[in-house]
């Protein structure tokens, strides 16, 4: 690999969760500490971050397809850092199959990328997929500026070990952080232009500080910083759901009635091979005590179809496990056997065909359940928070209490929380009727 110039401008392409959006920020922000800048919009960049997720089927050859897709019509590549879960999964392999990549980092060690970037520059590729004892977080730079919405991470890894699951390989164990740093980065957000703040981990729920204390005594302490409006956690697993945070539905205003709890099938045998840890008649257990605390919560969660050995009678199961729930929206996913899980050696691999056919019937049944939900929110007056303009003159867009998007005429701006009354349901997003002006 030959010297380059030090890169001017660029380019993160974040793939995957919500925690990949978190890191994919982070970068940015710590890429532009070092005077690196943004490329403007159409313009080819100096350095281009993939930053990858290694959940979906061929998650690896889809970033090879991106690599090649980065040379220049003169035969020139820009500098490119693989990141995220595949570089943590694959860095080796990466740079013996891919010449043009010239650093890969993992998931904990992207607070490194300034030394990687200059020994790029100098002509040397490097990976760094350690897991390193500091935090990464203590090496980041501070919050500048922000949407009105903005992910915190709080807690990252799993210890759960779900046989179709490559997290605890890519993320490592599960590890919270401190309680104190959390209340002041939320501070820095807050200070940045967020009035609403998602707090992220693998398995958010499983959030304990040094004191034991659970994720609603941190939302507790979130509530009470001010200018923060609204607060949302997700992913959660359902081992994880405890009383404490349950309550803090009921008694936190500040907590959003939204709730994203993956259960994944709708039949014990099946979670049983997963490895999920709980029965479908517990996971409804925890469905009715959070509704008993916040009857108007919105329920969310996460399918697998076709896992190995999944019958027809199995996958009808999960079709009258959402039936019964009523999910405001859901996402589902074809399984895909993950290089060194337990489910990808099972016997019983389901042909592509079927589980194309049971992926279209679930999607189906999902949304009309969310179309369902929609719906029965006709009529509500709430506080939609502006995130940004809509395609007509004078619309806005935005979010409202249970996670729908909602999109109105009037007077407002980005950021503010306006009243309106939902008016018009559609399956993906709602009409308001401005009520009341801004406050702030």
């Amino acid at each position: 690999m030959r010297p380059s110039p030090p890169p001017r401008t660029y380019r993160v392409k974040s793939f995957g969760c919500q925690m990949n959006v978190y890191d994919g920020e982070r970068m940015a922000e710590l890429l532009a500490q070092q005077g690196i800048t943004p490329a403007p919009e159409g313009e080819e960049a100096d350095l281009v971050v993939l930053n990858t997720c290694h959940i979906r089927e061929k998650a690896a050859e889809k970033v090879y397809s991106d690599i090649g897709r980065l040379r220049r019509v003169d035969g020139t590549a820009p500098l490119i850092a693989v990141a995220g879960c595949v570089a943590q999964a694959e860095g080796e392999e990466i740079m013996a199959r891919a010449p043009a990549v010239s650093m890969v980092v993992g998931p904990q060690a992207y607070h490194r990328l300034p030394a990687m970037i200059a020994d790029a520059v100098a002509g040397k590729r490097a990976v760094d997929t350690d897991m390193p004892a500091e935090t990464k977080f203590d090496a980041l730079p501070a919050r500048r500026k922000v949407g009105p919405s903005a992910f915190l991470t709080v807690q990252e890894g799993c210890d759960k070990f779900c046989t179709y699951c490559v997290v605890p390989y890519t993320r490592g164990a599960e590890v919270s952080r401190p309680f104190k740093d959390l209340l002041a980065e939320a501070q820095r957000l807050i200070d940045a232009g967020a009035r609403e703040v998602t707090l992220l981990g693998q398995n958010v729920n499983a959030w304990r500080d040094e004191g034991n204390r659970g994720l609603e005594k941190l939302i507790e302490a979130l509530a009470a910083i001010p200018g923060l409006e609204r607060i949302r956690y997700t992913t959660s697993h359902p081992n994880d759901m405890t009383q404490g945070l349950i309550e803090a539905h009921r008694d936190v205003p500040k907590l959003m009635p939204f709730l994203h709890l993956p259960v994944q099938s709708g039949n014990d045998r099946v979670l049983k091979a997963m490895n999920r840890s709980h029965t479908v008649g517990s996971y409804l257990e925890i469905l009715d005590r959070v509704r008993a605390a916040r009857p108007d919560i919105a329920l969310s969660g996460d399918f697998i179809v076709g896992f190995p050995g999944e019958t027809d009678a199995e996958f009808e199961d999960t079709l009258r496990l959402v039936e019964r729930v009523g999910y405001a929206q859901c996402f589902s996913f074809k399984y895909s056997a993950r290089p060194g899980t337990p489910a990808a050696e099972m016997d019983g691999q389901v042909p592509l065909a079927v589980m194309d056919e049971r992926l279209a019937r679930l999607q189906a049944a999902l949304n009309a359940s969310q179309l369902a939900f929609n719906r029965a929110s006709l009529g509500k007056s709430c506080e939609v928070l502006v995130e940004r303009r809509g395609k007509l003159a004078g619309q806005w867009l935005g979010k409202s209490p249970w996670l729908q998007s909602v999109h109105f005429t009037g007077e407002a701006a980005i950021g503010d929380l306006i009243r309106v009354e939902l008016v018009e349901a559609g399956p993906n997003s709602l009409s308001g009727r401005l009520l009341q002006p801004a406050h702030g």
